[in-house]
């Protein structure tokens, strides 16, 4: 008997001393929850506020940086989380335009559901093109992916961007009055499609931060930080690759057809394939390892040439402009504005304080 209750004793101290072992989940810090309440808040700003301060020439120029910050943000993941260089993001832009165009001329199926199909349709077509440069690194990936972008831009002139005709690629030449591609019923005007397009890539940020703060995310920083290691650690190296191939393709996809509905009309001089190399230059400028690098990725794409435009300057100054900040960032900034620049007002604000510091005790010895 006394054994017997020893051992129930035994048995309820055991539960008593997992449950005190059981490790708790981290509490947000107060840093944490402050960066949430100025993201939500900022949101808010740019959902409801903006819309109504900036003119239709600028609502658009604001659709266009949602579209290509999620095309940034799909190249970032690449680049900034693998160390994988590629040159092709704007061919997949267009294959997911392409495909939601047709989509949307040949179905009458719900708006979101066709963004679904085609960023799933892009992360198939992507993951195809992406297993051949899978043993490919560096110069030699660019290379390769460069090549496919100018092979697709060479189909894309042939073939020309669904217009409502019919069969499969759904272009008729003869037709004289071409149907634009459909909105979504709640986001027909320019400012409703505006805030759609802003949800859109809201998603599109918080997939990728669910998959930086979970197993891919530190796959991936592994195979960025050595690929031999990262092997030597057990991790399936060609499977995060693909993985981030397929990623980048589905988020790219829906950035085409987000672009799809913004343009109403597409056509192929809208892919150049020297977009793709400028592309990976805002991304550099921007930050390739943030995600608010991607946003700034969009504004230097989107926004800036249309300010210019709106002030009589040539955006061709831009080429320039962008030669010159990415030999900046190689050289003094390589994570990025969304890096330097806060790091650079937190020093010239030390500054101040410092020169506000000097001045109080001169001009109170001089009182």
């Amino acid at each position: 008997m006394a054994a017997s209750g020893g051992s129930a004793a035994a048995d309820t101290e055991v539960p008593a001393t997992r449950a005190r072992q059981r490790p708790t989940l981290p509490r947000p810090g107060t840093g944490t929850l402050v960066r949430a309440a100025v993201i939500a808040a900022l949101l808010l700003f740019v959902l409801f506020a903006l819309p109504q301060l900036m003119s239709l020439y600028y609502v658009d120029a604001m659709t266009q940086v949602a579209v290509w910050s999620m095309a940034a943000l799909g190249l970032g993941v690449l680049v900034g989380r693998v160390g994988l260089v590629s040159l092709g993001q704007v061919a997949v832009l267009a294959i997911g335009a392409w495909v939601a165009a047709r989509l949307l001329f040949a179905t009458a199926q719900p708006y979101p559901l066709v963004l679904l199909e085609a960023g799933l349709i892009t992360m198939l077509l992507g993951t195809l093109i992406g297993l051949p440069a899978l043993r490919l690194r560096g110069l030699y990936l660019a290379l390769i992916t460069l090549m496919l972008a100018g092979a697709l831009t060479v189909v894309l002139a042939t073939t020309n961007f669904p217009n409502g005709g019919p069969g499969f690629l759904g272009y008729n030449g003869s037709q004289v009055h071409i149907p634009p591609i459909r909105r979504p019923s709640i986001a027909a005007s320019d400012p409703a499609y505006f805030r759609y397009a802003v949800v859109v890539a809201v998603l599109m940020f918080l997939l990728v931060f669910a998959h930086i703060r979970t197993r891919p995310g530190r796959a991936w920083a592994a195979v960025r930080q050595s690929e031999p290691a990262a092997l030597a650690a057990g991790i399936n190296t060609w499977f995060y690759k693909l993985w981030a191939f397929a990623l980048a393709s589905f988020i790219t996809g829906v950035a085409g057809g987000v672009l799809a509905g913004a343009n109403h009309y597409l056509y192929s001089l809208n892919f150049p394939t020297y977009y793709s190399i400028t592309l990976l230059a805002v991304v550099l400028m921007g930050g390739a390892y943030s995600l608010w690098g991607a946003v700034i990725a969009g504004l230097l794409w989107a926004l800036l040439p249309s300010v210019l435009q709106d002030w009589g300057v040539s955006a061709d100054w831009l080429t320039i402009l962008f030669g010159v900040g990415v030999l900046q960032v190689l050289t003094t900034a390589p994570r990025g504005l969304a890096d330097q620049v806060p790091k650079d007002l937190a020093r010239l604000g030390r500054v101040a304080r410092g020169l506000a510091r000097k001045r109080a005790p001169s001009e109170s010895g001089a009182g």
